[in-house]
């Protein structure tokens, strides 16, 4: 029998703004409501990113509180919380995990090219991840391209990314012309990830453009698990603006069921996350 899936809704990104959509959340509760409405949808986790006064991206701790409290606030404790540590540019790996270890969120994202950019990170890298093992934090980490998932197999099998609770995200399509993602760009990182290198690992996938759908759809059906929402994609698949985020999450939920694949809950995506699923 097939896991449920584990939906989980990006509603805001680092980049874009309400001159996209002015459903974009921005202020902290905006992003509560916007999660209520996403977990009523489907969504088991939020994937936070926060802003300052001018909206830009920032790692701010007061900021992050604040948005925590929001979703908690109105969507209740059971959503997964999940914070970015996204550099955008301006932020160092040393100040990315700084950010982390004094929030200490129940889960946070990383990307494997920020954290590990250079030969000399690896020291600090990984005795990073090893804390935030030690401490039961669930950590995802972001791949961008079937090198990465190579890499980050090798780092794995070196010990310097430790597996407890870890989980990876494929981004389909984020050097494709016009950031616009089709299903087969997914087959590049299977064959990566299903090599004679696999880890047992939870593994989702997000996209960009109208075939988001499609795309996640097609990692429904192999068994992986989806990230859905604005920060990558603002449009249904008939090509028309969505209303907000908690449109692509239903729309997403409801392919998956009349497919046969169930909608987890924040229970079962934790008991996945934790490796007791």
């Amino acid at each position: 029998m097939a896991l449920p899936l584990v939906i989980t809704v990006a509603p805001n990104g680092a980049r874009r703004t309400k001159a996209d959509h002015p459903a974009l959340p921005i202020d902290p509760r905006e992003i509560g409501l916007e999660a209520a409405r996403c977990r009523e949808a489907g969504a088991a986790m939020i994937h936070l990113h926060v802003r300052d006064a001018e909206q830009r991206h920032t790692l701010d701790l007061d900021r992050y509180r604040a948005a925590l409290a929001a979703v908690r606030r109105e969507a209740g404790p059971e959503m997964i919380c999940q914070v970015t540590t996204e550099a955008v540019g301006l932020y160092s790996p040393a100040e990315q995990m700084a950010a982390m270890r004094a929030l200490k969120p129940e889960a946070f994202s990383v990307a494997l090219r920020e954290l590990f950019a250079e030969p000399e990170d690896e020291a600090a890298a990984a005795a990073f991840l090893a804390e935030q093992a030690r401490a039961g934090v669930l950590v995802q980490h972001i791949l961008y391209d079937a090198g990465d998932v190579t890499r980050f197999q090798g780092l794995a099998a070196r010990g310097l990314i430790p597996l407890e609770r870890a989980s990876v995200l494929f981004v389909l399509g984020r050097y494709a012309v016009g950031q616009r993602s089709d299903p087969a760009d997914l087959l590049p990182f299977l064959a990566a990830w299903n090599s004679e290198h696999h880890l047992d690992l939870p593994w989702a996938l997000c996209a960009f453009g109208p075939r988001e759908a499609a795309c996640l759809v097609a990692a429904a059906a192999l068994g992986g698990h989806a990230r859905v929402g604005f920060e990558n994609n603002l449009w249904r698949p008939d090509g028309s603006l969505a209303p907000d985020n908690a449109a692509q999450v239903a729309n997403l939920a409801a392919h998956a069921r009349a497919i046969g694949i169930a909608v987890a809950s924040p229970a079962q995506a934790r008991a996945l996350f934790v490796g007791e699923a």
